[in-house]
């Protein structure tokens, strides 16, 4: 009898689901031939990913990369300042050229000043500006990578952060997925990739080619109903809701016999089970009343305009704490993104900023007073920054040349900065990375090598790799 056989015989009840679950967890699934065993490659330095990404594009001049020269030219044209060359069409080959003339043939796109101050921050002296004062607090913990550059102009740039495929090369699957398929869950109870926030349609699928059960998991803060239809309609008892898995258990796997191979089948079965569970383990970790009244006011619960994403980011902690590998949360999704400020820049990042600011610090403190930031690694990102000339009187347009990103925990180096813009924020200068180097650099932190993961038949590209960036480690 081969494996296979042996599972479909043996999983037909409910008990054979939980040995499917387990068998899975611990990297002896019928895929196995084809899937890593569920262990790191070599000896991981974090064992957990939170993934913090702002939808619409942070202004990385307004953010992580403050530039003097904006203020000290601002109002010039680009072509007509000490910066024309930034423009030049060679150096534009990535994406469209934004230079805009109006009727008379001159050039609109004119250097727009800083729109709030900035310091030095922390014993290391990082530059962040004062729409950040208490993720200020943290910058000693925080490797910024100021040199980022994609390649998708548009929002669908968001889909190229998270998979670091444009969206018309096709559907690839995410950061998370990957790490989800290589490596083995450390809790019996929740599933190892959560998604908190709301995804935009082109954005809203992880696993793709590697099948649906490389997904994440979309979740509430709402520890009544985190989960949709996670809770019976009417009262049931638990012995009345076993039978009702042991049936669908059954006629699943009658149904797999005859189509052993399909994926959405195999996802659907692995899910039964861990939803069972879930049943109790995701409203305790949805239940914020465990916490202390000091803890309510660290993340801003006690405020409304940084309650929501407080809520997010205590999650984030309380289920990293109980063992799930990967959370990708987002902030401001729907339509272009809540970042997207082609107008009224000042009060759109201002707003913003007091949203997430005191929410992630708080994070960031939490979980490194918790000793935890020792193994799980937090990410910020954005689908590209803004550019340096202004669109229309007080706005920035899409900027893929250059922007910033930060990563703390893990084994990332504290207060560190790593590549440069040029004198205006325009291009990414001195150690250019495209957003897969980022992939690559957790990956490696998380004990993977990206190229023992590659499925037969799928041969990825050198880009889709990316490469480590040993610098900031």
């Amino acid at each position: 009898m081969n494996r296979r056989r042996f599972l479909n015989d043996a999983c037909l009840g409910f008990g054979g689901l939980a040995l499917g679950a387990m068998l899975q967890r611990d990297g002896y699934s019928s895929e196995t031939h084809v899937r890593p065993n569920g262990q790191p490659h070599f000896p991981a330095k974090a064992k957990s990913v939170i993934w913090l990404f702002m939808n619409g594009g942070v202004s990385h001049m307004e953010s992580f990369d403050p530039k003097p020269d904006l203020n000290k030219y601002a109002g010039i044209a680009i072509n007509e300042s000490p910066f024309r060359g930034v423009q030049d069409p060679e150096r534009l080959k990535l994406a469209r050229v934004v230079v805009v003339n109006d009727a008379n043939g001159q050039q609109r796109n004119r250097i727009y000043p800083m729109q709030v101050g900035w310091k030095k921050r922390g014993q290391c002296g990082v530059e962040v500006t004062d729409w950040w004062p208490h993720l200020s607090e943290c910058v000693d913990d925080i490797a910024f990578v100021r040199s980022m550059y994609t390649t998708d102009d548009n929002h669908g740039a968001q889909t190229q952060f998270h998979s670091g495929m444009h969206m018309l090369d096709g559907n690839f699957p995410t950061l998370g997925a990957w790490v989800n398929y290589g490596l083995a869950g450390l809790s019996d109870n929740l599933p190892q990739f959560i998604s908190l926030g709301r995804r935009e349609y082109w954005n809203a699928r992880d696993g793709y080619y590697l099948g649906p059960q490389h997904d994440a998991i979309p979740i509430t803060v709402n520890p009544d109903r985190p989960l949709e239809f996670g809770r019976p309609e009417g009262d049931m008892t638990e012995a009345e809701q076993r039978v009702g898995f042991d049936l669908v258990g059954r006629l699943n796997r009658l149904r797999s016999n005859a189509f052993p191979n399909d994926p959405a089948l195999e996802a659907r079965i692995k899910s039964y089970e861990l939803a069972f569970r879930m049943q109790r383990s995701l409203p305790e970790a949805m239940d914020f009343r465990q916490e202390s009244p000091e803890t309510h006011r660290l993340y801003g619960l006690d405020r409304a305009d940084t309650r929501e994403f407080g809520q997010q980011m205590l999650a984030a902690r309380r289920l990293v704490e109980r063992g799930v590998r990967f959370i990708q949360v987002q902030h401001g999704g729907g339509g272009a993104g809540a970042w997207d400020a082609h107008g009224g820049l000042r009060g759109n990042h201002e707003r913003n900023c007091r949203a997430v600011d005191q929410p992630i610090a708080a994070l960031l403190k939490d979980l490194k007073r918790r000793g935890m930031l020792d193994d799980t690694i937090v990410v910020f990102g954005t689908e590209f920054g803004r550019t340096p000339g202004s669109q229309g009187s007080d706005g920035r347009d899409h900027h893929i040349y250059g922007f910033s990103v930060w990563l703390a925990g893990g084994g990332i180096k504290g207060g560190v900065v790593h590549g440069a813009t040029d004198e205006i924020g325009f291009h990414a200068v001195v150690d250019r990375h495209y957003v897969t180097d980022v992939h690559a650099t957790i990956l490696h932190q998380m004990g993977l090598d990206s190229r023992r993961l590659e499925i037969p038949g799928r041969k990825r590209l050198e880009v889709e790799h990316g490469h480590v960036i040993r610098e900031i480690l």
